[in-house]
């Protein structure tokens, strides 16, 4: 049986090089060469650590990760050591011929992030005129080649309203799914937080909403970096009389808020293991130290697998286990990963 902290989502950042400038950007990504990113060799001895012992999802990100000349070669790599590989991709760059090559490395999903229902308030986020465009034309062109793709869309005070417009713009060009990333200050998105946050009563509302919304839609309806959305699930659920169950919920009946260094882990360009992408701190170097080593010995993730260490309100929380507060944006509030989540209404009956 597999150790409950195995992990199952490990999101790698292939480079930092990207020709967007987007508003909220985690890596604070350009159009330059950045010293330091680690060679195809050295990726694909890392690969080897990884399967030696464990077989997550592996998400190629970015940056713009189509930005690397070898990503096919990696990307066919890491299917040939059994992963389910993944793709997150601005969408831009992406041709016939990089659609074709994508299917070809047997990447089984691409997500495009689209932060924007047109043009206007696309284009406005993501800093380039045309930026939603050539997104649209990637995905039609992955589709045209048999490749799955969802929409990302992170949810800010600039396009909460769009939701529902930009959920029917996926229903209609045939995204497998829509995942909502709710805004996190780290990187370029510090800056944008005081403007473009929305408040903690916003995002009850939002993934109230949400939480109707998804039994009335084929497509997968995923909210991220939302870990009060696995409180609300089960508060809606006590009310409606039921229980919950995947057949009904989906995997949100099954796993728990943030899975910050528990169930996902993050690599960097030059190879840092961070809890999350969002939660700048490292717990080792897989150029250094075996993944398997760094993984089970951090004394890193041993603090965020002990969720007794929890402080504040999500210390006392009764949904502590289920939900767990976003640790990056503890870590933004208050310098500390551990303190309580500061966009969470919640009043814990233990308190």
């Amino acid at each position: 049986m597999m150790n409950k902290n195995t992990p199952r989502l490990i999101f790698w950042e292939l480079t930092k090089r990207c020709n967007l400038n987007c508003a909220h950007c985690r890596a604070e990504a350009e159009d330059i060469d950045y010293s330091g990113e680690l060679e195809t060799d050295g990726i694909k001895k890392i690969i080897d650590d990884i399967t030696s012992k464990y077989s997550p999802i592996l998400i190629l990100t970015g940056g713009e990760p189509l930005y690397r000349k070898d990503i096919y070669d990696i990307a066919s790599y890491a299917v040939s050591k059994k992963l389910r590989v993944a793709l997150a991709t601005n969408g831009t760059l992406i041709t016939d011929e990089t659609a074709g090559k994508i299917r070809e490395a047997g990447i089984a999903r691409a997500s495009i992030s689209i932060d924007g229902k047109n043009s206007e308030s696309h284009d406005g986020f993501r800093g380039i005129p045309g930026a939603f465009e050539k997104a649209l034309n990637g995905a039609r062109l992955l589709k045209k080649n048999g490749v799955e793709f969802q929409f990302n869309m992170t949810v800010t005070k600039r396009n909460v309203a769009e939701i529902d417009d930009i959920l029917s713009l996926a229903i209609s060009e045939g995204a497998a799914a829509l995942h909502l990333f709710m805004l996190v200050p780290v990187g370029c998105g510090v800056e944008i937080a005081e403007t473009d946050m929305i408040s903690a009563e916003k995002y009850e509302e939002v993934l109230n909403w949400f939480y109707d919304r998804s039994r009335e839609v084929s497509i997968e309806f995923k909210a991220t970096c939302a870990p009060h959305y696995y409180r609300i699930i089960r508060q809606r659920a006590k009310a409606e009389g039921r229980t919950l169950s995947f057949e009904t919920d989906g995997m949100a009946a099954m796993t728990r808020g943030c899975l910050a260094g528990t169930g996902v882990c993050f690599i960097s360009h030059r190879g840092e293991v961070q809890p999350c992408g969002y939660l700048p701190l490292s717990a080792g170097n897989v150029v250094k130290t075996p993944f398997p080593e760094v993984w089970e010995k951090s004394e890193l993730f041993a603090t965020l697998r002990d969720f007794n260490a929890l402080k504040g309100k999500c210390g006392a929380c009764e949904y502590k286990s289920v939900c767990g507060g976003c640790r990056a944006r503890a870590f933004y509030a208050e310098d500390d990963m551990l303190g309580e989540e500061p966009y969470c209404l919640y009043t814990p009956v233990k308190r």
